[in-house]
């Protein structure tokens, strides 16, 4: 079950200010040795300390298969890669150009002037950063997730909720728990249509606020 908050855009520039959005909120998070003991308890033979040693060894497999190059699939989750953040480089004849990580060179000195950099001189780096990224696969996709995710509010956003909707103190029913599409709840308060990867995305066109 997703617990939902509820906040309002304050952003006076963007075109969605003063609306209300939800986001998941967040509870307990479970480490390799938390999972280890849960899986434990799903009638395996095997014991938690057993699971937990094969699932530090598949972290480390993970991680090291992706900083090969390789995608990793693991079926009905995620597909985990790593891509980069490249830097706009200078090309040209004799300019120096570094395949690794780092910065180009600066266009500002220390004081803040301006300064031509010489790139015949000084080598550019071409990646900025690194990261990891997981796309959804298989019974984890947008679809099967949309259609299995249950939602309902946390107590602040239903006080948050009945003292905006119904300041007389009429029950507004906004405690109701979503199923399916999480198109609708009962008492009248649409949610909207939205969806995310993340468990708290799209909001209709809305800021991410997963």
């Amino acid at each position: 079950m997703l617990e939902l908050n509820i906040f309002k855009n304050n952003n006076q520039n963007a075109e969605t200010f003063g609306k209300w959005y939800a986001r998941v909120e967040g509870k307990e998070q479970l480490s390799v040795h938390d999972m280890a003991k849960h899986m434990a308890k799903h009638n395996t033979p095997f014991s938690a300390g057993t699971i937990e040693g094969i699932l530090t060894d598949f972290v480390e497999c993970v991680r090291e298969q992706c900083l090969q190059g390789n995608t990793v699939k693991i079926e009905n989750l995620a597909i985990f890669k790593l891509s980069v953040s490249a830097n706009g480089l200078v090309l040209g004849e004799g300019y120096k150009v570094n395949a690794g990580l780092g910065t180009v060179p600066p266009t500002k000195n220390a004081d803040g002037t301006s300064r031509t950099p010489d790139y015949t001189q000084e080598s550019q780096s071409a990646i900025g950063t690194v990261r990891m990224t997981a796309q959804a696969t298989g019974d984890f996709t947008k679809k099967q997730l949309n259609d299995e995710a249950k939602f309902r509010w946390t107590k602040a956003a239903r006080e948050k909720l009945d003292a905006i909707i119904n300041p007389n103190g009429t029950a507004s029913g906004s405690g109701a728990t979503n199923s399916g599409s999480g198109n609708t709840t009962t008492g009248g308060n649409t949610q909207g249509g939205g969806s995310s990867d993340d468990g708290g995305g799209d909001n209709g066109g809305g800021p991410d606020m997963g």
